[in-house]
C-alpha cells in the first residue's frame, strides 16, 4: 500500500541566518527526491555512517520514494533548504515514523557538516517533537551509535534519556516522554 503525501504547511517556517542566507524548514514532498538524493550524496562518509549506521554511498530509488512520500497523518519529515542561484539546496532532514501497533514514533536527524552548530537540528527536532506530541504519541525514540557523542549530548539536552541497546552494544536508545516535553532548548547541532 502506498504512503499518502498530504502536505502539512503549518510547519513551514523561514529564518534569516546570521550570514544573511534564508533558510526554510518545511515538510518534504515527493518532488524533493532530487535534492534529497543530492543532500545525502554530499554528506561526508562519517555523517552518512552516523546517520545510516552503514557505509551507504547513495540512496537507492526505493529509499528515495520511501523518504519523500510521507503519510503526514501519522509520520513527519522536515527538510531545511537554502536558496542559491534560484534553486533550493537541502542542508538538513529530520523525520519520525510511527511504530506499528504502539503509540511510539522513531526519529532520525542529519545536518550537513558545514551547516552544523547553527541551531538547525534543534529547531527541526523541536518541530518534530511538538508534531508527534500533538498527534498523541506517548514516546519518541531513536537509535544512536554509542560513538556518536555529539548526537547523544544533543538529544540528552533536549530531554531524551539514553540507554544501551541490549541487542547491540554499538547502539544507544534515546527516549523522550512526549507529554513531559516543555519546548525551547538552547543547544545546537
Amino acid at each position: 500500500m502506498g504512503r499518502a503525501n498530504k502536505q502539512n504547511n503549518s510547519l513551514k517556517i523561514s529564518i534569516l541566518q546570521k550570514d544573511g542566507s534564508k533558510l526554510t524548514i518545511r515538510p518534504i514532498r515527493p518532488i524533493d527526491s532530487e535534492i534529497e538524493w543530492d543532500f545525502v550524496h554530499r554528506l561526508s562518509a562519517q555523517s552518512k555512517y552516523l546517520r545510516f549506521m552503514t557505509g551507504l554511498k547513495d540512496l537507492s530509488p526505493a529509499m528515495l520514494r520511501y523518504f519523500t512520500n510521507i503519510d503526514f497523518s501519522k509520520d513527519m519529515a522536515l527538510i531545511a533548504v537554502v536558496h542559491a542561484k534560484g534553486q533550493e539546496r537541502q542542508v538538513a532532514v529530520g523525520r519520525y515514523f510511527k511504530y506499528p501497533d504502539r503509540p511510539v514514533c522513531e526519529f532520525a536527524l542529519v545536518v550537513a557538516d558545514e551547516w552544523q552548530d547553527r541551531g538547525i537540528g534543534t529547531l527541526i527536532m523541536e518541530l518534530l517533537i511538538l508534531d508527534a506530541k500533538n498527534k498523541g504519541y506517548a514516546l519518541m525514540q531513536g537509535e544512536i551509535l554509542s560513538s556518536n557523542t555529539k548526537m547523544l549530548q544533543f538529544v540528552e539536552h533536549l530531554g531524551f534519556a539514553t540507554k544501551l541497546d541490549t541487542d547491540d552494544a554499538r547502539v544507544r536508545i534515546a527516549t523522550l516522554v512526549l507529554q513531559e516535553y516543555s519546548g525551547r532548548h538552547h543547544c545546537s547541532i
